[in-house]
């Protein structure tokens, strides 16, 4: 007898249906997978008869031939476990397989018979409603999930019995409602406040331009400077997520199986801090199967490289594309998946081998050879992709043992929040939220120069001889600066001056 049930699996950031199809007839006793199928999901055969026995149903010795479809797509999920289990007790005469392809089935099975979690569930579930499911069945860990997709019903049975019984309308299953989730008992989250550090008032001040118009900075300065307290408090003046970014998240962390157990929407902007012994894959993204970077799990909010020039050259190139597109592409035999990466990169190093090189009260023991070669590291390209570019002094002791209270991550959020509606506002008929993704065309169409900043962006160019990136970078820069500035119409001279201030503050002899 035949039967068909529908499953899921992920594809990049995106869910993918799979019709499973399932032939049981009489003949020497067999089970087989096709379509493509990977190890986990060739071993579910050993999962699922042996769930079925336990769960106290009877599955007969015939030979059975399951089929994956799309056929020339490789298979991955062990979520596969539950719609192969119920296509083959339908196809033995044990359900209806009319009732069972009303439904979208998610879930591993243990060998007791229960519906265990899988990652991807939001991607699949967004594709389901998509392609017209209106119903779908997960673990119950996975209800929260699920349910942030409007206008399907999820049900989320513990066994498969139960589920068994309530296809077969035996028992009423009610849909699902969202899930408390549990904090540990007298748990306290510490949030990193701008109020806290001392001094580094233009290190202050550039990091509240880059999280207002989405730039990327690079901060260089002796050990003990302050370097990463201030990366770290980047994400508290950062505006709050909208639902569709929180989504876009959400999905991501979901396919990459880092998601919570038992959560629903990621409501904080991530931040990523990967070790400087990262390798490319880890970083970008990759495998046979290509799962999501740092660069990717990143998304919409902070990566943060600490000691860049100690990441590897092949590491640092392959930034090169995710930085300008906003997207990394990974090509495999299989076929080409695209993984958003719009991020805010902000970067810190020591200014020479040993750290010390331009402090007046320590001696930097590196030769100008040893200096020039560290800091080559970091290529050309790699720079210009960095709109901001700041030295950051060591901290006084004055200002180390003020009593003074610095202005909260709050105050700074709330201009920042103003400064991205006005330029959610000029761009939200482009598809962009913030300065940082306009193209060229965009900063001639809607970056207006006074006079006088024209003549100082254009002096400034051909005196440092600068790249026509260099050139889109400052006036990016500047339009957010003038944004932050109540939302002129015109950048200033003023607006440039500290553009090119910020990102000449600190200059790499190539």
């Amino acid at each position: 007898m035949y039967a068909r049930t529908f499953g899921a699996t992920t594809q990049g950031v995106d869910g993918l249906i799979i019709s499973v199809e399932v032939d049981s007839s009489n003949g020497m006793p067999a089970f087989d997978i096709v379509g493509l199928p990977s190890v986990a999901v060739r071993e579910s055969k050993e999962r699922v008869r042996t769930a079925i026995k336990n769960s106290g149903l009877r599955s007969r010795a015939e030979k059975i031939t399951i089929n994956l479809a799309p056929a020339s797509i490789k298979k991955e999920s062990a979520g596969l476990d539950l719609p192969i289990a119920i296509g083959l007790l339908a196809a033995q005469g044990r359900l209806r397989p009319s009732t069972c392809e009303e439904f979208l089935f998610i879930a591993e099975l243990s060998l007791e018979g229960n519906l265990r979690p899988v990652a991807g569930v939001l991607p699949i579930a967004v594709t389901a409603r998509a392609e017209g499911f209106k119903k779908i069945i997960v673990a119950k860990e996975n209800t929260n999930e699920a349910l942030l997709v409007e206008g399907l019903e999820v049900y989320a049975p513990r066994t498969l019995i139960e589920l068994v019984d309530f296809l077969d309308g035996e028992i009423e299953l009610d849909p699902a409602l969202p899930q408390p989730v549990e904090e540990p008992e007298g748990f306290v989250e510490l949030v990193d406040d701008f109020a806290d550090v001392q001094g580094q008032a233009m290190a202050k001040r550039a990091l509240e331009i880059a999280a207002a118009g989405g730039h990327n900075v690079l901060m260089v300065g002796v050990p003990g400077s302050g370097k990463t307290m201030l990366a770290k408090r980047m994400s508290s003046i950062l505006p709050e997520m909208t639902r569709e970014e929180a989504l876009e998240v959400t999905k991501i962390y979901s396919i990459a199986g880092k998601l919570p157990q038992g959560s629903g929407l990621m409501t904080k902007r991530p931040f990523q801090n990967p070790n400087h012994d990262a390798s490319t894959a880890a970083i970008i993204g990759g495998g046979s199967n290509p799962t999501p970077g740092q660069v990717t799990l990143a998304h919409n909010g902070i990566l943060f490289l600490d000691e860049l020039s100690e990441f590897r050259k092949p590491v640092l190139e392959a930034l090169r594309e995710p930085l300008e597109e906003r997207r990394i592409t990974i090509s495999r035999v299989n076929g080409t998946l695209t993984f958003p990466s719009s991020i805010i990169l902000i970067c810190a190093m020591n200014p020479c081998p040993c750290g010390w090189n331009g402090d007046p009260d320590h001696l930097c023991r590196c030769s100008t050879l040893e200096i020039k070669k560290y800091m080559r590291r970091l290529s050309g390209p790699l720079l210009d992709r960095i709109d901001i570019q700041i030295r950051v002094p060591r901290v006084k002791y004055d200002e180390l043992s003020s009593k003074r209270r610095n202005e909260p991550s709050s105050e700074i959020r709330k201009r920042v929040s103003a400064a991205r509606e006005i330029q959610i506002r000029r761009l939200e008929k482009y598809h962009l939220f913030c300065n940082a993704q306009m193209t060229h065309a965009l900063i001639q169409k809607l970056c207006v120069l006074e006079p006088a900043a024209e003549d100082l962006l254009k002096k400034v160019f051909e005196t440092k001889k600068l790249s026509a990136r260099s050139y889109d970078r400052i006036i990016k820069v500047g339009r957010t600066i003038a944004d932050l500035d109540g939302g002129t119409e015109l950048i200033s001279a003023r607006h440039i001056a500290e553009a090119i201030k910020l990102r000449s503050d600190f200059e790499i002899d190539n």
